[in-house]
């Protein structure tokens, strides 16, 4: 039986998105890459978007070994004309886009004193605007079709502070209110509008001190929340997952 995915035949993840459209930004590592993955092996075709084009071009080769439909979407979305060039190129080379994953996101861990506006602004452009930015450009099309995914990677930094993250916790805490309005004014259209709050993920996004990376969650737990999401049964939507490990780092 030809099985171009290389998924067991009775996995009933296989085929669970054949086809949908998915975009997928901070996709060429870490845990936009993990997603891309996972939504990838279920049937999704998907564009994976970041900043370093030719690590996209290599995952992306990767993945057409392995039979999957995958194209590569270099844009810096801090950028409000990156942005409308990486939806257009998507729904111009796939199709509509019916699951958006908003992943994308840097941080500046220092001490408020000794933050600045340049840090500022990067992080929330990247971490908050870029959002709201992304969303509006796919919700017309969504609002037409009566249905769609957004999902936003938020953080448990939006629920709780520590020292040196006054820049990035706000923006979190910004994407998680963000999130819960865009949930309520999409929802009677068809639209579910969902956060992931992960503790730290073993990853390269920031340093780690001190913490065992074997007991850190790991991209793939991440990518697993979205998963449940995304298959959810159509009478109602999970607004928020809160994902911590099971022993403390």
């Amino acid at each position: 039986m030809n099985n171009p995915m290389n998924q067991p035949v009775n996995d009933p993840k296989a085929a669970a998105l054949e086809g949908k459209v998915t975009l997928i930004t901070g996709a060429s590592r870490g845990i936009g890459l993990a997603i891309a993955e996972s939504l990838s092996r279920m049937g999704a075709h998907v564009a994976l978007c970041a900043r370093d084009e030719r690590r996209l071009q290599a995952v992306v080769s990767e993945f057409g070994r392995d039979g999957r439909r995958a194209i590569a979407v270099a844009a810096d979305v801090s950028r409000a004309s990156d942005i409308s060039a990486a939806v257009r190129k998507t729904e111009q080379e796939l199709g509509p886009i019916e699951i958006l994953v908003n992943n994308a996101g840097i941080g500046y861990f220092v001490p408020v004193q000794d933050g600045t506006e340049e840090m500022w602004d990067a992080v929330l452009d990247t971490n908050l605007k870029s959002v709201f930015l992304l969303s509006k450009a796919v919700a017309p099309g969504m609002i037409e079709r009566g249905s769609g995914h957004i999902i936003n990677i938020a953080s448990m930094a939006g629920k709780s502070a520590f020292a040196g993250g006054s820049i990035y916790c706000a923006s979190k805490w910004g994407l998680l209110g963000l999130t819960q309005c865009m949930a309520e004014d999409l929802r009677t259209h068809g639209i579910r509008v969902s956060a992931v709050c992960p503790g730290s993920v073993n990853t390269e996004f920031s340093p780690h001190t001190g913490k065992d990376p074997r007991k850190m969650l790991q991209p793939a737990d991440v990518a697993h929340a979205v998963e449940t999401i995304v298959t959810q049964e159509p009478q109602s939507f999970i607004s928020e997952i809160s994902l911590r490990p099971a022993q403390k780092p």
